[in-house]
């Protein structure tokens, strides 16, 4: 939509029009003490839980109840391959083709079991390449790779930086690192949409610009899983993570995913952590065998799997693969361009938007500067029934999810922080 308006009237039009309304019911929408919905804006951080998640649950308790151990073959849902039933949604949710995603561990584990393969440095080559403000789980996890392979962390991480006065990534800065370092970096490691600015990369070119300075190319996808097409499969990038309790809505700390690209789907010989579960499946249980190694991103597996996370997953899954990644983005660039319209009128001399403006560049999240503002701006807006994110120093992350945040949420969040400034 090119034309926003003013007025609580246009936003309860557009919710009138807005073939994904209804999704909203199916999730619990968080009240405060008097009953009130408030406005929920923090699904980049944790997102609502779906009405249908606890009856998910509810049927694998169930089948533990009544079958015990053999609820690994005669569940509802078999335990033994559940991952399996997650694999061709969240395939579509990343654009990935199914032998390239599994959904395994949690999010820093994978990105750690991924560098095991794919970060091989040597005495030349063995610099890792990071976005200066990656979010801070990241930067640890790649300066303990380069401290576990006898590098100084410090001397061997390379940063890709804003420049002075600004907040946003830009690509020629990371050209030049590239051809002033390509040589020496062995791993290019970014997260696919920055936590902080909400600013979304071309994994495609950055992918492209890596491979031809001969590093590998991995990207952290937990802003962006669920929120933006991600198109991993056409990216080239060699592996990507993302964790499923954001965008994702699976609960706190439920499982994350993987995906590794087709190309290192029969690759035994890169190196890797294994366990029992990337065994092949047709011999897993003689359990006396020589390691066989599975094809594709299953290969990556160590442990059977946490049935009762895996069905908060599957019961969110389930509806991305009903709704389409494709409708969600259409829904949530007018939704995030109507609640940019209204923040501008507040005037830029009050209100700063670091996040990209190009619709292309980024997902729902809006990172907003108010000027003078400390965490106290931050209270008030919870105060009124306002669920944000405050990020030091100066930065609200607001996140208008399209499954279930409506324009009448993002108008009543306006006219409410336009009250508080005033």
């Amino acid at each position: 939509m090119s034309t926003y308006q003013l007025g609580l009237e246009f936003a309860l039009e557009l919710d009138e029009n807005d073939a994904l309304a209804a999704y909203r019911k199916q999730f619990h929408i968080p009240k405060d003490k008097n009953g009130n919905h408030l406005i929920y804006m923090t699904g980049n951080s944790l997102g609502l839980q779906p009405k249908n998640t606890q009856s998910y649950l509810n049927q694998e308790l169930t089948d533990w109840a009544n079958l015990g151990v053999e609820g690994h073959f005669e569940a509802k849902n078999p335990w033994l391959p559940y991952h399996e039933f997650l694999t061709e949604s969240m395939a579509q949710v990343v654009g990935a083709k199914p032998i390239e995603v599994v959904v395994m561990n949690t999010l820093t584990t994978n990105l750690h079991l991924m560098m095991v393969s794919f970060y091989k440095p040597t005495q030349k080559r063995y610099k890792i390449l990071i976005e200066s403000d990656a979010f801070p789980s990241d930067k640890y996890a790649v300066e303990s790779q380069l401290r576990h392979h006898g590098f100084d962390h410090k001397e061997g991480l390379v940063l890709w930086q804003p420049r002075e006065g600004e907040e946003l990534l830009r690509y020629d800065d990371l050209e030049t690192i590239l051809e002033e370092q390509g040589d020496e970096i062995a791993l290019i490691m970014i997260g696919g949409v920055n936590y902080y600015t909400g600013q979304y990369f071309d994994f495609k070119r950055i992918t492209e610009l890596g491979h031809k300075n001969g590093c590998k190319v991995g990207f952290d996808c937990a802003h962006g899983a669920g929120n933006v097409q991600l198109n991993l499969h056409d990216s080239g990038a060699d592996f990507a993570v993302w964790c499923t309790y954001k965008y994702l809505n699976s609960g706190p700390g439920s499982l994350a995913g993987c995906f590794v690209h087709e190309r290192h789907a029969h690759n035994k010989n890169l190196n890797r952590f294994t366990g029992w579960w990337s065994h092949n499946k047709q011999t897993r249980f003689t359990m006396r065998d020589e390691f066989d190694q599975l094809p594709g991103a299953e290969g990556w597996q160590l442990s059977n799997p946490p049935i009762l996370s895996m069905a908060a997953i599957k019961a969110s899954l389930d509806m991305f693969h009903e709704v389409g990644i494709e409708k969600l983005v259409e829904k949530s660039k007018k939704l995030t361009g109507y609640f940019e319209f209204l923040l501008k009128t507040l005037g830029e001399d009050v209100i700063r938007i670091i996040t990209p403006e190009n619709p292309k560049e980024r997902g729902c999240q809006l990172s907003i500067q108010v000027k003078n503002a400390d965490k106290s701006l931050h209270h008030k807006l919870t105060e009124t029934g306002v669920i944000t994110d405050w990020r030091e120093p100066d930065v609200i992350r607001c996140a208008p999810v399209p499954l279930y945040n409506s324009f009448e949420d993002v108008y009543r969040l306006v006219e409410k922080l336009k009250r508080i400034l005033k």
